[in-house]
């Protein structure tokens, strides 16, 4: 998309010169670009694309590219459930553990003897900052309760934090043993295995939550092997391995829950089956065999 705004005629016109196929009518065609967007539509059509002038292989549909679309959207939202619940697991094991180990400090986040200098000197100005105090109704309560009181207790603040400034909290702790308690609760012994997963996770979750384009999805550090799973033609940066990560994680908290995450995913996928087109990007793309 160029400089210019421009109409959806004109976008639908544009298209049709690149090749694409309007298999859903004009008419529904415009009433889709207008509801979507052409630019956001434009990461789904991207694998159709054949050259540097954006022609788009024989016989691209609109329809596929619409199939492909809602695809993504599914998934994420499938992921999303699952992922919002390992984050208040993780959450509270976090909680719960370091706090119990430091009984004599409730704001033991705030302690440089407990956390790594780089974490406690940005405190105020990355986490506990005004805007942090002001937005959250019960911090913003015990503040006002507790005038003389710098920080509220950690089940109180982590309540209020997101899932990547609990991974933040988490790789700032100098206990090195206390995380790989932490770990452990999560069936892996190695520490840097952890890491590399949970990171792995907050990336997949902030993509689901602001609605990002998660099926071209390629992580370029690689996921660490995940005891007893093999990944898919041995591609550690795939989505399908992302996904692997997530149900690994997702297995030592609820089997069942596990469970009902690969079902859905299986489900959701298996409704293309008869699609060459999307199910060619299913393997390829994603990685997942169906």
């Amino acid at each position: 998309m160029g400089k210019t705004a421009t109409t959806t005629k004109e976008q639908l016109t544009s298209l049709k010169k690149r090749g694409m196929i309007f298999d859903c009518g004009d008419e529904k065609a415009e009433e889709i670009l207008l509801d979507i967007g052409y630019y956001r539509l434009g990461f789904y059509w991207f694998p159709f694309e054949i050259d540097k002038d954006h022609n788009f292989r024989e016989d691209t549909l609109f329809s596929n590219i619409i199939n492909l679309y809602y695809l993504d959207v599914d998934l994420r939202n499938i992921l999303l459930k699952y992922l919002k619940r390992i984050e208040v697991n993780f959450r509270t094991k976090v909680i719960y553990y370091v706090s119990n180990k430091y009984k004599k400090d409730p704001i033991w986040y705030s302690n440089p003897q407990i956390m790594d200098t780089w974490f406690t000197r940005s405190l105020n100005k990355k986490l506990y900052t005004n805007k942090f105090k002001e937005e959250n109704k019960q911090i913003k309560l015990h503040h006002k309760k507790y005038r003389k009181d710098t920080y509220a207790p950690t089940w109180k603040t982590f309540e209020f934090l997101t899932f990547g400034a609990i991974v933040t909290v988490f790789k700032a702790l100098k206990d090195e043993d206390l995380k790989k308690e932490i770990s452990m609760l999560y069936g892996l012994k190695n520490l840097k295995t952890f890491i590399n997963f949970i990171y792995t996770i907050k990336y997949i979750r902030n993509i689901c939550a602001h609605a990002g384009v998660l099926y071209d999805l390629n992580f370029p550090q690689g996921i660490y092997k995940i005891p007893r799973t093999k990944f898919n033609n041995n591609n550690n940066q795939s989505l399908d391995a992302g996904i692997k990560t997530i149900s690994f994680i997702l297995r030592n908290i609820s089997e069942e829950r596990n469970k009902d995450m690969n079902n859905e995913i299986d489900k959701l996928f298996r409704e293309y089956k008869n699609n060459e087109t999307i199910k060619f990007i299913i393997k390829n793309k994603i990685g997942y065999d169906i």
